[in-house]
């Protein structure tokens, strides 16, 4: 039985390490991430999620673990800005408000998948053109749902959180665990025996 992280993120690789897991392989699925219209945030993050899944080859006994973390202000889907542009906009839009961050995980072993939607909410300070400008400037902003990583310089913007820490960053430990065991999936098997 091999674990495969169906994830290009640094940030999920790290925190599966916390759990004391290290995948057999890392294979990030190229799918299609665009939102159907007037899709719901948690739906599209789930529905992704569950797509990245189905998108990887593997043997029936083979666990998949896939992640899709979306931020959402009110029924709007703030996925990865393309320029410091979009990105100015994002942050714009959050800046002295509450939002969501709901991280969808999928599970698959065989033709099952467990999943589950951690939502956090979250409040961004209201941002001087000082604080905007000199966070944009750090580049951290690149390939983050929101245009912001908490874990990051953006997590001096904010103040307030009600959730999941490791959800918000994009892999929920004590939900992804569950889903892990509910499937079967026992790390350090070795170290048990």
């Amino acid at each position: 039985m091999a674990f495969i992280l169906g994830s290009g993120s640094p940030r999920r690789l790290e925190l599966l390490a916390q759990l004391g897991i290290t995948p057999d392989a890392v294979c990030p699925p190229d799918i299609d991430e665009t939102p159907k219209p007037r899709e719901l945030p948690r739906l599209y993050c789930a529905r992704i999620a569950r797509q990245k899944a189905e998108a990887i080859s593997a043997a029936a006994e083979d666990v998949i673990l896939c992640a899709d973390t979306t931020v959402a202000l009110g029924r709007r889907i703030l996925g990865k800005p393309e320029d410091a542009a979009e990105a100015a906009q994002f942050l714009l839009a959050l800046s002295g408000r509450r939002h969501q961050v709901i991280t969808s995980v999928a599970v698959r072993r065989g033709d099952r998948i467990w999943s589950r939607d951690v939502v956090s909410a979250v409040k961004m300070k209201r941002l001087s053109d000082e604080e905007l400008n000199g966070y944009l400037a750090t580049g951290d902003w690149q390939g983050k749902a929101g245009a912001y990583a908490i874990q990051g310089p953006a997590g001096a913007l904010i103040p307030w959180i009600n959730g999941s820490f490791t959800g918000i960053v994009g892999l929920p430990l004590a939900e992804t665990a569950a889903l892990l065991r509910g499937a079967g999936w026992t790390p350090n098997k070795e170290a048990a025996a």
